[in-house]
Formats: structure tokens, C-alpha cells, sequence
């Protein structure tokens, strides 16, 4: 069995812990989760099993959706309900208020990388050395949010939003840095990721459902081909007698195509991934799942 299993990921369970879940239910070693959630969030967590983890690059920067709660009155040092209280107000944020500011964190921004991550410096992650103390420069990067809506009140100076944004975006960021907008320190209360790409809420399985359907011997319906996960590439068909020598590492000539990154077939065949350049095709992640 090999393809992506959108897992739904509880609160309190690490991307590695079900990463450690699916190997032992798809009783294989070659699993990769594509893009990490916090211990404390929920949501989708597409996990990669067998030769699927191959399209790790190709999947990885897909656009990713949240519903987070924000927080007023308490800034956290991890930015999140579990972190040290460092700054609390008694001030009362008003929906009006918020509404202002949040057009301005809309599109192409910057944000400081958390202490508390897992980006690294000189091969040590960020919060292994804030746990230890260790002060280092501050970690910059551009990130790009296109969705930012506010929904209901949940509480005092507590607020749901809606994001769409980039690979990397940090919301608990994003959350303080609307809190600093206004004047009063924020957190993010809870995350709940909605959307991975094209991997969504809807169809995706906590570990109990998948333990059910190993049971009932229905594992193998659960997971999402590469090809379906590819469906965003255009495809490309080569002649049928390419088959062979495609597979081989043959580059193939080919007419009128434009360059790019593509899905290859041969014969009706999916083979994988291609790269079309300069007038030739060749396979560069191969897929084919029949002997030669």
C-alpha cells in the first residue's frame, strides 16, 4: 500500500507520534508526515506512506487554511496557551478594534520566527535553546497571507479568525503581532488546521478510524493515490513504445510541449513525474507501480 492518509491530528499528539502510528497500521517504515502541527493543535495532517514520500517536495508547499482562537489580556514567551505568562492587561479589546488592524497583516509580510520552533541555529533547534536560556539573533522570514476574516466572539477578548496563508506562516505569531497592533498583549488560545493543500477536514481519519479499518481489512481505501495527489501537474502523454525506455532513464523527444514539471504517462500508463526542457521529457520520480 502506498499513497497519502490525511490524518486528523488531536490535540496533546505530535506529528512525529503519528507518524510512529501509521508505520505500525501500514506496517511499513517508509512514512513522512508533510508539514509539521504543534503538539497542542488539531487538524489535517497528510502523512506520506510508501513511495509517496517521494512527492514530499511537491506537496510540502501547498497552501494550508486555519481557525485559530486569539486571546487578549495575556502575552505568552511560546506565544501560545502553554507558554510562561510574560505580560498581562486588563484591557478589553473591542471586535471594532480588531477589525482595523487585521487588513494590515494581509499579503506579503514578514514575521519573526518563535523561540519556541523548530527552525534551527548552528544545528540546534530554537527551542531546545530557549529551554536552555541561549539568546540568538532574531530569525526573519517572508510569508503570505491572502485569507484573514474574523468570526464570532467565543469570550472576552477571545475571537475566532480564519487564515489562509503559506508554508511557514506561524499563527501563534500572528496572533501576538495583532496583539502588539492594537496595544494589547495576545496568544493564540487554540489551532485547528481545516486545510493542507488539497488534503481537507472533511476527509481526513483520526488513528481510531484507521484501526477500524485495518480490522474490517479496508486500510488500502483510506489512502490517496500519488497520481490523485499530483492532479494539480499537468499531464503529458508519450508515445506508447516510450514506455520502456522512459522508465529506464531514457530521456524522450518530444514536440510542442512547454517546459515544466509534469505527470508522465506512457501506453495510458502513469509513470510518475517528469520533466519536460528544451524539447525532451524524462521521468524524475518514478512511480510505476507493474514490473517491467
Amino acid at each position: 500500500m502506498e499513497g497519502i492518509v490525511p490524518i486528523l491530528k488531536p490535540p496533546a499528539m505530535s506529528s512525529s507520534d503519528a507518524v510512529v502510528d501509521v508505520r505500525k497500521l501500514y506496517d511499513t517504515k517508509r512514512v513522512g508526515h508533510l508539514g509539521t502541527l504543534d503538539p497542542e493543535a488539531a487538524g489535517v495532517l497528510p502523512v506520506c506512506v510508501g513511495r509517496a514520500v517521494r512527492l514530499f517536495d511537491y506537496l510540502v508547499d501547498k497552501h494550508k487554511e486555519y481557525v485559530a482562537e486569539i486571546a487578549f489580556g495575556i502575552a505568552t514567551d511560546s506565544q501560545d496557551a502553554q507558554g510562561e505568562v510574560i505580560r498581562r492587561s486588563d484591557q478589553i479589546v473591542m471586535r471594532t478594534e480588531l477589525e482595523a488592524v487585521l487588513p494590515h497583516f494581509l499579503g506579503d509580510i514578514e514575521q519573526v520566527a518563535p523561540m519556541y520552533s523548530a527552525l534551527k541555529y548552528n544545528g540546534k533547534k530554537l527551542y531546545d535553546l530557549a529551554r536552555a536560556g541561549v539568546q540568538i539573533p532574531e530569525k526573519r522570514r517572508p510569508v503570505c497571507i491572502d485569507r484573514l476574516e474574523l468570526g464570532e466572539q467565543t469570550g472576552e477578548n477571545r475571537f475566532l479568525l480564519t487564515i489562509g496563508c503559506t508554508r511557514g506562516t506561524y499563527i501563534r505569531t500572528l496572533c501576538a503581532d495583532i496583539g502588539d497592533a492594537i496595544g494589547v498583549p495576545a496568544h493564540m488560545a487554540f489551532l485547528l488546521r481545516t486545510t493542507s493543500g488539497d488534503f481537507t477536514l472533511d476527509h481526513s481519519y483520526t488513528i481510531a478510524e484507521l484501526k477500524e479499518h485495518k480490522e474490517h481489512g479496508t486500510l488500502g481505501q483510506t489512502l490517496i493515490s500519488c497520481e490523485e495527489a499530483l492532479r494539480f501537474l499537468p499531464m503529458h502523454a508519450l508515445a506508447a513504445d516510450r514506455k520502456k525506455p522512459t522508465l529506464n532513464g531514457l530521456e524522450t523527444t518530444v514536440r510542442g510541449a512547454q517546459d515544466g514539471t509534469v505527470r508522465l504517462y506512457a501506453d495510458g500508463t502513469f509513470l510518475g513525474i517528469g520533466v519536460i526542457e528544451n524539447g525532451s521529457a524524462r521521468l524524475t520520480v518514478n512511480l510505476y507501480s507493474e514490473t517491467i
